[in-house]
């Protein structure tokens, strides 16, 4: 007789955003973005939540980027 498969109980991997207290000195902030820098030669968006800055995953768009800090800024209701 087989044994009984065992269910898939691993809980599910969620990106919650760094908390920083203002974007690192060596990250390049990218022209024509508003939120964008240039960290380890990925884009990636700082978004200021209450009093600190929210750091998104990196992505190899700025466009990207961008998009993420502006959703981040409408969960927000950052302006």
């Amino acid at each position: 007789m087989k044994p009984l498969r065992q269910q898939n109980n691993r809980p599910v991997m969620t990106y919650r955003p760094r908390v920083e207290p203002a974007p690192p000195a060596h990250a390049w902030r990218v022209e024509g973005f508003k939120d964008v820098w240039m960290l380890r030669n990925r884009y990636v968006a700082f978004v200021l939540v209450g009093n600190a800055f929210s750091q998104s995953p990196p992505f190899t768009l700025p466009e990207a980027a961008q998009r993420w800090a502006t959703q981040i800024r409408q969960e927000n209701e950052i302006s």
